[in-house]
């Protein structure tokens, strides 16, 4: 786990908890399908009811390597949908970015493990022991997929990788600028992975792991 500068931006979706993005029924799970370069269907599993198949209209949700563990994700729990799941993890980089800046650390709690929210408090108490004030702005998500997945007995773990377009700058006691810039936006990658214990009762998907992405 790397130490992070996130960014941070005023939109939709911060009155939500994880759980009511990530862990949300939506009334039309769907079985996992391939992409469009797979088109090959991914068979049900051996015992399972035969479900209707559908299609992911959006191919590119998930990278080629991360089709196995989805599958097993979905037939431990046929309630994980995928696309669903991809929406939800947006809002939430977007939740925890606004927490870390604004230095929330009660709802960075709710939101992540024990040592992805250690490693944001750490940052936090520097910055205020600088006096330093974070003034971010998430211009856009350009982009969001799913980069691996896999589940190890009834722990599902799914990463996703975020390209995104910051405008970041830190401000002093006085509100001075001390670096950044708000009118300059920066690309950056993270690579953040989301954990949840299949068919728990908590539906809380949870962030247990950050890292820049390549």
């Amino acid at each position: 786990m790397v130490g992070i500068i996130l960014l941070a931006m005023v939109a939709g979706f911060l009155a939500l908890r994880l759980y009511s993005v990530l862990g949300k029924r939506t009334g039309h799970e769907q079985t996992f399908v391939a992409p469009a370069d797979h088109a090959n269907s991914v068979p049900i599993v051996a015992g399972e009811e035969a479900r209707p198949q559908v299609v992911i209209e959006n191919s590119n949700v998930f990278e080629p390597s991360a089709a196995a563990g989805i599958r097993a994700i979905i037939a431990a729990d046929n309630n994980f949908d995928v696309a669903r799941f991809i929406e939800g993890s947006k809002a939430a980089y977007r939740m925890i970015l606004e927490a870390y800046w604004r230095g929330d650390e009660a709802e960075l709690a709710e939101l992540t493990d024990e040592d992805v929210r250690q490693s944001f408090a750490a940052s936090i108490a520097e910055r205020k022991a600088a006096g330093h004030v974070l003034d971010n702005r998430l211009v856009q998500i350009e982009k969001a997929i799913i980069s691996a997945a896999s589940l190890d007995g009834k722990v599902a773990q799914v990463t996703v990788r975020f390209d995104a377009d910051i405008a970041a700058v830190t401000r002093d006691a006085d509100n001075h600028v001390v670096a950044g810039s708000l009118s300059d936006a920066v690309p950056t990658h993270d690579a953040w992975t989301f954990t949840r214990t299949v068919r728990a009762l908590d539906p809380n998907w949870i962030l247990t792991d950050t890292d820049e992405s390549a």
